[in-house]
């Protein structure tokens, strides 16, 4: 019969997102021997590695991550057991990894997280933010417990909702030729100098779409945040595909104009994303819950 330990557990699944023996061990006030000899012990238990070693360096294998979801969800499940035992079942805690891609993690973190941090104090909440492959990425390796992102992921894993809607605006100096046309028509686009986010984030793959309806222009530069591609666009180094929710002040003080293109399909959505096999505690649900999932 298989004996492990919730503390072999912890220490797998903190190996897991940690990276390391050592970081795990801090995390979990354990020496490092001690955290090494747990996960000796669990992978003994279950008669199979769960780590590729390569030149002291721990590497998660299939086992590993076909069996990560179940240890979390076994722990998760553990410290509801304690909080209901306790009487304690109305008080959440527990560490929490949030995913966001960068418009959302930049400009409306507190839409996304503000009810949740404020109403459960107890609970630690880690937010990761990057480009939507990255964050993908952490949920399907199930470094994120849940996330948000731009647009749908089609990926048989991945649980996909729609929070909200948002849109892309093309954004111009106020000064910039196209700023001061009246009607833009597609061909006022062409050897336009564009500013685009890097490959690997959702906004990209939409400019791209929208992009290809229009006479061809140059690509001037590539920026991983919202905030560079908006300076550089105030600084007259070209125009670009900008988050409505990132510009509104810098068009409300002339900064910025819009430029009106209702020959393209600029709205997106916002979705929730988190992995199939995640186990739906009452973490997961509460945050769930106040976003009005």
């Amino acid at each position: 019969m298989i004996s492990f330990s919730p503390k072999q557990l912890e220490v797998f699944v903190a190996i897991t997102l940690q990276g390391s023996v050592k970081a795990a061990a801090k995390i979990l006030h354990l020496t490092q021997p001690a955290a090494s000899m747990a996960l000796a012990e669990l992978e003994k238990q279950l008669g199979s590695s769960l780590f590729d070693r390569d030149k002291g360096r721990l590497f998660l294998n299939q086992k590993g991550k076909d069996l990560l979801p179940l240890a979390q969800e076994i722990l998760e499940r553990m410290r509801e057991l304690e909080q209901r035992a306790s009487d304690a079942q109305d008080t959440l805690r527990g560490n929490f990894r949030v995913g966001a891609s960068n418009t959302v993690g930049n400009y409306l973190v507190g839409d996304l997280l503000g009810n949740f941090v404020n109403r459960h104090e107890e609970v630690t909440v880690h937010l990761q933010v990057a480009n939507s492959d990255e964050i993908v990425k952490g949920v399907l390796e199930h470094s994120l417990d849940v996330a948000c992102i731009e647009g749908e992921v089609i990926n048989t894993d991945i649980e996909s909702i729609a929070w909200r809607d948002d849109q892309l605006q093309i954004c111009a100096r106020p000064d910039h030729p196209l700023a001061l046309k009246k009607h833009l028509q597609e061909s006022d686009f062409e050897n336009q100098r564009w500013i685009l986010r890097e490959q690997g984030s959702a906004t990209r793959l939409l400019c791209e779409r929208e992009l290809s309806r229009l006479p061809k222009g140059h690509i001037v530069m590539e920026l991983g945040q919202v905030e560079a591609i908006k300076q550089a666009v105030i600084a007259g180094l070209g125009i670009a595909f900008l988050p409505k929710v990132a510009v509104t002040y810098a068009i409300q003080s002339g900064r910025l104009k819009r430029l009106e293109t209702p020959f393209l399909n600029l709205d997106r959505k916002l979705s929730i994303i988190y992995h199939k096999q995640r186990y739906r505690g009452r973490l997961m649900d509460n945050f769930l819950s106040m976003i009005g999932m």
